[in-house]
């Protein structure tokens, strides 16, 4: 295979990836198909097959092309502000801002719906996105603070996140639909509200 071939294969991939969110995304898990991915793909069935061997195959890859795009966006605390509560504070706000975003919901919804079928794309789901945010925040408050950062983390995000993620996917709130831009954090998400929560959970460092 020449190196022109490999990139094409690897474009074609990532291509097929893109489409197959999208696709999941409007139908659902069980109705969605391969058939429809490759045609809206603009590739052949054959081709698909190549690169995903069963439909189970494709949607963990599609896990895996969420987990980059979000933890792309997500960042670590340390890229928001110098402060290490600003910077947590910033961190809860932008990781409550992303879970909140109307494809991200839709997302987590799919997750949960197969969860019983297959409960792998369940815990993929989990670690590329909860899992991955606690792991960020906890190093950096190990870094920053002596406690125990494990736990920490956790209680802030459930304190931050979680009651408004609650009522997003039982619709009883809406999700967010503009563009989760970071220059938006404050008119999307309340960093008021937050910033109280990790002020009084954080120790003083003066």
């Amino acid at each position: 295979m020449t190196r022109d071939t490999q990139r094409r294969g690897e474009e074609l991939r990532t291509h097929i990836l893109f489409v197959a969110k999208s696709v999941f995304l409007e139908a659902g898990f069980e109705r969605a198909s391969m058939d429809t991915v490759a045609t809206r793909a603009g590739t052949s069935k054959r081709s698909l097959y190549a690169h995903f061997e069963s439909k189970d195959k494709l949607f963990l890859a599609v896990l895996d092309l969420v987990r980059e795009l979000y933890l792309g966006k997500l960042m670590t605390p340390a890229a928001y502000a110098d402060e290490p509560a600003e910077a947590v504070t910033r961190f809860c706000g932008r990781f409550q801002q992303l879970i909140l975003w109307e494809p991200q919901v839709r997302t987590c919804r799919l997750s949960i719906s197969v969860a019983e079928r297959l409960p792998g794309s369940a815990h993929a789901y989990f670690d590329a996105v909860f899992a991955a945010t606690h792991e960020r925040l906890r190093d950096y408050l190990a870094q920053n603070y002596e406690l125990d950062a494990a736990s920490v983390a956790e209680d802030l995000l459930a304190r931050t996140t979680l009651p408004r993620l609650y009522r997003t996917l039982l619709a009883v709130a809406e999700p967010l639909t503009e563009e989760p831009d970071e220059k938006a954090l404050a008119g999307h998400v309340d960093l008021d509200a937050i910033r109280r929560v990790v002020t009084a959970t954080l120790p003083d460092r003066r």
